[in-house]
């Protein structure tokens, strides 16, 4: 069996336990963030060469290995070796993000609501997505992310929707205080 039929078939694997959890909580979070870390500890399945720094100049991949038919369940690998900074934003489903190699820092924000259009949000806490360790977003979790230029970084990210179905995602402005459309 070749190494992409054996990561395909390890994939649908964890996908068909990741189904099996039910219902979109912190607790079913976990769980699943649980089965992606065993899938990304297989790092004999996801390595550099099979996943190269993309040879355009542009420095960061985001591809889809899984989804299902009805775009529920989708599975990007990220690689990157550029600088990335994502302002603060939402996903409206639920997300959870491993670690292959390389550190992807998610900063995690909290807000009080605010008046329509503002955005008052403060940073709650840091989680460091790398080998062995993930984040779990909750639908409304207002999340960014970091990661530092010159390192082979490799993610699995797993959304409840492929971003093709998502809808009314928000981005907030730091420096106004207000927040727009990510869609």
């Amino acid at each position: 069996m070749s190494r992409k039929e054996e990561r395909d078939r390890a994939i649908a694997e964890t996908l068909d336990k990741v189904r099996a959890v039910e219902g979109v909580t912190r607790q079913s979070l976990e769980e699943i963030r649980d089965h992606m870390i065993a899938l990304a500890q297989r790092r004999d399945l996801f390595t550099e060469e099979d996943f190269p720094i993309p040879a355009d100049g542009t420095g960061e991949t985001f591809d889809v290995l899984s989804r299902d038919d009805d775009g529920r369940h989708e599975l990007y690998i990220e690689v990157a070796n550029k600088h990335v900074w994502t302002p603060p934003h939402n996903h409206t489903t639920w997300a959870v993000v491993v670690g292959i190699q390389g550190v992807e820092l998610n900063r995690i924000w909290e807000g009080d609501g605010g008046p329509a259009g503002e955005a008052p949000l403060r940073l709650a806490r840091e989680i460091e997505v790398r080998n062995g360790a993930g984040v779990c977003l909750m639908p409304n979790d207002f999340h960014s992310i970091h990661m530092e230029e010159g390192v082979h970084n490799m993610h699995l990210h797993l959304y409840g929707l492929g971003f093709a179905h998502l809808k009314g995602r928000l981005m907030f402005d730091q420096e106004t205080g207000s927040y727009r459309s990510f869609d």
